[in-house]
């Protein structure tokens, strides 16, 4: 059966909204579990997705505090249907990142990344999938605030990203 998982990074709550949109919360009803990839800036926003997802995957960025890298680690792995993933929130320069990223994490077959606000979907030569959820919260130069959806099933993934409406934040 398909594991279907939430994916959001860059939240920055409450700075640059006061909670998650609706439409995330909706989405988070509708999946097994949650990856975060760092820069949630209050606690909070962890208590929240542990209290209301059976898995949360969640790494500390460099815009979190003390409470947040004591509680997450700054690199994060799992195996879930046949698909090896990794989290971490920074990954360099785009120039060069699927090579590099390749090299970091050459048992993965999924890296999601967070840090830049932008979203991001490649594959690296070896065949090392990079995401990048954007931010729900928080789009700086993007056209409008994003995360996203991915779904494992017996090894193979589908990616989804989701757009937020201004409206809803």
């Amino acid at each position: 059966m398909p594991v279907r998982l939430l994916v959001l990074a860059d939240t920055h709550l409450p700075k640059r909204a006061k909670r998650l949109p609706d439409v995330v919360l909706a989405a988070l009803a509708d999946t097994d579990g949650v990856i975060h990839a760092g820069d949630w800036v209050d606690e909070a926003t962890l208590d929240l997705l542990l209290a209301h997802s059976p898995l949360v995957i969640g790494v500390a960025g460099n815009n979190d505090g003390a409470e947040l890298h004591a509680r997450l680690p700054e690199v994060a792995t799992a195996t879930i249907d046949g698909v090896r993933l990794a989290v971490v929130h920074e990954t360099g320069p785009a120039t060069g990142r699927e090579r590099r990223m390749e090299d970091r994490f050459p048992d993965t077959d999924v890296l999601v990344f967070g840090h830049s606000h932008i979203p991001w979907d490649s594959t690296a030569p070896r065949g090392l999938r990079l995401l990048n959820p954007g931010s729900p919260t928080d789009r700086r130069r993007q056209p409008s605030c994003t995360y996203g959806v991915l779904t494992l099933d017996s090894g193979s993934t589908t990616w989804e990203l989701q757009t937020v409406r201004p409206s809803v934040l």
